[in-house]
């Protein structure tokens, strides 16, 4: 012990002259002082600190230490890899074998703070509490997901671990399935691969909320270095895994998802899939074949590789990602073209051109077209009036197309809309369910959807679908999270029953552009790095919320609504909590929405724009003018923001 505080306190000595000099903030500073002279660092850590300084990485220093990594939309996420790796953090070949030490990094004690100040939290009121706990693929998920369960159970609670990677929905689904009383899943979704993240939930299976979140954070608050020294070493012995049982009723699950199998046996599509090295493929694949299709795998992607080798990021938004899936499905003539992120919550889509090629749709197209197929194949099947009902709903998050909105109009739904992050669509079902099971008991709110669909438009709401802008999609109300899994099956129903009118998604859009209007949207991310970048992301939010635009790009304000500060009600009445969100509206109709990521180092502007289609001869011209108005925007709002930036 007393060679590593001498270790710690040379390295504080460097840290304090770096400081002294300008090169680290009194912050990091701070942090960093705070973990060495807690006694609790392991000598690898020190040793990586050290070599930092000695390359005077300063910058690098800062980035790790400026701040403590935090809970936000979904969870906690950082780096796990640093932009300069110490050298004992990689091996020989170049890759990670250490976490990056940081308190802003996802490392061993960070991993060990959440998971004790989550116990601190559930075993307040739960006596040797369930957990569940999953992993992706990335770099030390597996061995910070041991960590988490040897810990749990070293401190008293009964802990479960998949053999193996798997999704974050059939975490969410098993720890509804197990009665657990709470549940982890390591991933940071479709991030670069040198991030991880930390993602929990309580027992209804859904994301952490208010005031839950806040009670978590404040327990991991208290919590240092030395109060995790005890459970640095895994121990997975008396850690229960996952039964087979349970996995194979999330797979039944996601089969059950089809609503006219017998279209699926006629038309079969031909579909192309890749899990771009992620969990996908452990349930996609089974569950396709499940239900008749036999889907082709991109195999140069199927490996799990927390590296994503033959993409530059993991993430189905990117067309650069659809690369291999693409060229397989030229070769094929395939149907449909699907790939999903690194923990398959989140799912992209792409069609063959009739010109030859491939259209990639976006996470708003996506959206509508599953709203209006899930709606009219539950009517078609008899489970949905005709009319519709005013107590059947469709969630969408606040920056979700309003095509979905206006689709649910026509189908006599409710649409209901809530802040972005899945968190919150899932507490409107947790809302529903519970309503459900008081008023039809406890069992109505897990039958099978023919027979529970019924008893929740008699007694409360029947979940439809769930979607949000950034490619994540739900109809299945035991899972409380973005299932990709299901989505996939769900698009090859509907690519079946298409393909049996000989039609396809693209002409399934081009009809509801023509119905409802050609709406486009567009997603600005301005990304700012480490210290600085968060202090830039800061100022912008809050020079918006001060002094809103009165113009943008030519076009009057006419209304803006701060959600942290109005009050705002949903269409069932009740108040949008309170979060750093602008919405402004704009006299031409075009709208603008302004947010930080609570996930990612960046501010986000969302633009919504539509144009009136004449005919179907003016379709193509409608999508140009609704697209070059919301690139006009675009121009705009970056200009705004990096003069707001200063």
């Amino acid at each position: 012990m007393g060679g590593l505080m001498s270790a710690s306190a040379a390295v504080l000595s460097l840290l304090q002259a770096a400081q002294g000099k300008g090169q680290i903030s009194s912050s990091s500073l701070a942090n960093a002082g705070d973990w060495l002279r807690s006694g609790a660092l392991p000598a690898a850590a020190i040793d990586s600190l050290k070599d930092l300084c000695d390359r005077g990485a300063w910058a690098e220093i800062e980035d790790r230490f400026y701040k403590g990594i935090a809970f936000g939309t979904g969870g906690m996420r950082g780096r796990t890899v640093g932009r300069v790796s110490a050298s004992n953090e990689l091996d020989l070949q170049g890759l990670p074998v250490r976490a990056a030490i940081g308190s802003a990094c996802l490392n061993d004690i960070n991993v060990l703070r959440a998971v004790i100040g989550l116990w601190r939290h559930v075993s307040a009121t739960q006596a040797g509490a369930r957990l569940v706990v999953a992993h992706d693929v990335r770099h030390f998920s597996r061995h910070f997901a041991e960590l988490i369960a040897g810990a749990w159970s070293e401190l008293g609670g009964e802990a479960y671990l998949f053999v193996g990677a798997r999704s974050t929905p059939q975490l969410s689904f098993t720890v509804r399935h197990l009665g657990a009383h709470a549940g982890v899943v390591i991933t940071a979704s479709h991030n670069p691969s040198h991030d991880n993240g930390f993602k929990c939930c309580l027992g209804d299976g859904g994301q952490v909320l208010p005031p839950h979140d806040a009670a978590i954070v404040s327990e991991v608050g208290k919590l240092g270095p030395a109060d995790v020294a005890p459970y640095l070493k895994t121990d997975i012995s008396r850690v229960l895994t996952v039964p087979a049982s349970a996995e194979d009723a999330y797979l039944a699950r996601l089969a059950g998802v089809v609503l006219d199998p017998e279209v699926i046996s006629r038309h079969t599509p031909k579909v192309v899939y890749t899990n771009v090295h992620g969990t996908g493929d452990v349930m996609v694949v089974p569950a396709l074949r499940r239900v008749g299709i036999d889907p082709h795998v991109v195999e140069e992607q199927r490996e799990h590789d927390g590296g994503f080798p033959t993409v530059a990021s993991p993430n189905p938004e990117n067309a650069s990602t659809f690369a291999l899936a693409l060229k397989l499905a030229d070769e094929i003539g395939a149907d449909l073209i699907l790939a999903t992120d690194p923990d398959s919550d989140r799912v992209g889509v792409a069609c063959p051109l009739p010109t030859g090629g491939h259209r990639l749709l976006n996470g708003n197209e996506v959206a509508a077209l599953l709203t209006e197929f899930r709606i009219s194949s539950l009517k078609d099947a008899g489970i949905l009036p005709e009319a519709g009902s005013p107590n059947a709903a469709v969630v969408k998050s606040l920056v979700t197309t309003p095509l979905v909105a206006a689709i649910c109009a026509r189908h006599g739904i409710r649409c209901v809309e809530t802040l972005v992050g899945f968190k919150w669509i899932a507490r409107k079902l947790e809302k529903w369910s519970r309503r459900l099971a008081e008023a039809a008991g406890a069992e109505a709110a897990v039958l099978p959807l023919l027979r529970r669909a019924p008893l929740a438009l008699r007694h409360s709401t029947l979940f439809l679908l769930g979607a949000e802008e950034s490619y994540g999609y739900l109809a299945d109300d035991a899972v409380r999270d973005k299932d990709a899994n299901a989505t996939v099956v769900m698009l090859c129903e509907f690519a079946a029953l298409l393909r049996s009118r000989g039609r396809t998604l693209l002409d399934a859009l081009d009809v509801l552009h023509l119905s409802y209007g050609a709406h486009h949207e567009d997603l600005l991310n301005l990304s700012f790095e480490g210290a600085e970048g968060a202090a830039c992301i800061r100022r912008i939010v809050a020079s918006w919320r001060a002094t809103p635009p009165s113009v943008i790009d030519g076009s009057k304000v006419v209304r803006v609504t701060d959600y942290e500060r109005d009050k705002v009600l949903d269409s069932e009445g009740e108040r949008v909590p309170p979060e750093e969100f602008i919405l402004a509206e704009l006299a031409d109709g075009r709208r603008i929405a302004v947010r930080a990521s609570g996930t990612e180092p960046k501010v986000k502007f969302y633009s919504f724009t539509k144009a009136e289609v004449a005919d179907a001869d003016d379709l193509s011209a409608a999508r140009e003018r609704a697209r070059k108005s919301a690139l006009a925007l675009r121009a705009w709002l970056e200009t705004d923001a990096k003069r707001r930036a200063k």
